[in-house]
């Protein structure tokens, strides 16, 4: 598979290796044809984000293991799909988005702006945190 792009244009980074993400399950926010769920937004669940997708019927908890699915917990980064991820901030339940490892697909589907508003990115530099 050829290197796809991240939401700035970039080469797209490692959404996360532990759990193993990725609609292939490489770690990345891939797509492809066979993605019809558009796996393609890194996010960093909390609490509040995995209840309400499981109050929309999709269980990010409960292990699958006949699917390769570990099932989820507040902190793990997942490529979640584009459209779940956009009901979920429309409803106020706005998860954190790593844009560096979101797929430039994702905004096929959810605008840039609401990706910004929930960006966790760490900046390019760092020391503008620091005091």
């Amino acid at each position: 598979m050829e290197p796809q792009a991240n939401v700035h244009g970039d080469p797209l980074e490692v959404c996360s290796l532990e759990p193993l993400t990725g609609f292939y399950r490489d770690g990345y926010c891939n797509t492809g044809p066979e993605d019809v769920g558009s796996h393609t937004v890194c996010t960093v669940l909390t609490a509040e984000f995995l209840e309400h997708q499981k109050q929309l019927g999709n269980d990010l908890v409960t292990p699958m293991p006949q699917y390769g699915f570990p099932g989820l917990a507040p902190g793990d980064r997942w490529a979640v799909c584009a459209g779940r991820w956009l009901q979920s901030y429309a409803a106020g339940v706005g998860a954190p988005v790593l844009l560096r490892a979101t797929n430039a697909a994702a905004l096929d589907v959810v605008p840039l702006d609401a990706l910004l508003a929930c960006a966790a990115d760490a900046p390019d530099d760092p020391s503008a945190l620091i005091d």
